[in-house]
């Protein structure tokens, strides 16, 4: 399927957009309440991820195939680890098989899990024979992924003797990070971060609690991406988003001030804005903590015409696909000069953009949904639209409200 796309009927009225609740809050409180059944959550992400894991944790099977969902591989590897008399063969897509897992798998063995890798060493499948595990003190890379970090700390209170995590070098997606030790907070969870360690007490029982999900940062990123490419003064509002997150993401507020686009918040969300001058021609970023959003900016940055240099990728090599090598392809069709290493792309201004183009997404959400925005410029063709599942359902309806057209053809 391909979906067409182009700059449609501005509409008259303000649009109220929907986002969909927080991915990495919902796959993190479902864990949780699979630890504690006392918690009730609200408003959860109906992602492919976030379903990947209810299904998983709903009815486990002897094999569960979690697809493309790479937060699911990790978070449920550490917990039916965990888990008594559980049993289960966890494995993924041809990509998930190729995204390395060992530090987790690792770390978990050092803690007394029994895991074996059945495929190549290092990379799932996993075969997972649930025991109580003893805890104590590890140390892991905290560089690689923060998912690897979180999955442990998620599962730590049923530890015998908690867990003790030291830390080695930089922490990548830190705010990934602090949104769980908040999550664990929340529960009345002991934890304490100080320097390179993380100390969890056991813990048998929380109160009863419901929490609420707030609505997903990453997923409004393109519709400020799309607000910054707009060709005239436009307002959105985005529904039930608040000044306080725990999602890193939410810098997008700050950021896209460069691009022109203001945020206010109200008691009913925020309303975004387009009608400031950008003055930087050129953007120069560090996203080490905030990666998920690279390939919208570097997007945006693209259709203004605009030099851009972010820095702070390293983990975007071992996503969904390699996404900084996934958005040099696809920025070269638009007829931009684009260069990238390990860590970093940098992308030359253009100001002209190639038209109709057809832009692969390699299995990737984030990959669909970062392009899309750019039909406020020029009719672009986007492969395999309904891999937005993934992450966001709607996507495609939604940014229809806002006067960008898509239509659909096998």
């Amino acid at each position: 399927m391909i979906a067409f796309l182009s700059t449609g009927k501005i509409p008259e009225r303000q649009p109220k957009i929907s986002i969909p609740g927080s991915k990495s809050v919902s796959n993190r409180l479902l864990i949780l309440q699979a630890c504690y059944p006392t918690i009730n959550i609200e408003n959860i992400s109906d992602s492919d991820d976030t379903k990947a894991i209810e299904k998983a944790l709903q009815n486990p099977t002897n094999t569960i195939n979690i697809g493309h969902a790479g937060t699911a591989m990790r978070f449920l590897t550490a917990y039916f680890a965990s888990q008594e008399g559980s049993t289960v063969m966890l494995t993924g897509s041809e990509r998930m098989q190729q995204r390395p897992i060992e530090p987790l798998v690792t770390a978990l063995k050092k803690l007394g899990a029994s895991i074996s890798y059945t495929g190549k060493k290092g990379y799932p499948p996993l075969a997972i024979e649930g025991k109580p595990l003893q805890g104590g003190a590890i140390e892991i890379d905290a560089s690689i992924s923060s998912q690897f970090l979180s999955a442990l700390l998620l599962v730590a209170t049923s530890f015998k003797n908690g867990l003790q995590l030291h830390l080695k070098g930089t922490i990548t997606s830190r705010p990934y990070l602090e949104m769980t030790l908040s999550l664990l907070q929340q529960l009345g969870i002991a934890v304490q971060f100080n320097g390179n360690t993380i100390s969890i007490l056991p813990k048998k029982e929380v109160s009863p609690t419901r929490i609420a999900v707030e609505p997903d940062w990453s997923s409004a990123s393109y519709f400020y991406s799309a607000l910054a490419l707009l060709p005239k003064p436009m307002t959105f509002e985005l529904l039930h988003f608040s000044e306080t997150s725990l999602q890193g993401d939410a810098v997008l507020s700050s950021l896209y001030k460069s691009f022109g686009v203001t945020t206010t918040f109200t008691e009913s969300g925020m309303l975004l804005r387009n009608d400031v001058p950008t003055q930087e021609s050129e953007i120069n970023l560090d996203l080490i903590e905030q990666p998920d959003l690279a390939q919208t900016i570097v997007v945006t940055a693209l259709g203004l015409g605009k030099a851009c240099t972010i820095s702070g990728l390293r983990t975007l090599k071992i996503k969904e696909t390699d996404r900084l090598q996934a958005l040099q392809n696809e920025i070269k069709k638009l007829g931009a000069t684009v260069t990238i290493t390990d860590d970093s792309i940098c992308l030359e201004p253009i100001t002209s953009l190639t038209r109709n183009c057809t832009i692969a997404t390699y299995h990737d959400h984030r990959m669909a949904m970062a392009f899309a925005p750019l039909a406020a410029r020029v009719p672009i063709r986007i492969e395999n639209p309904q891999v937005v599942t993934k992450s966001f359902t709607t996507f495609w309806k939604e940014l229809e409200k806002i006067g960008i057209s898509v239509t659909f053809q096998e």
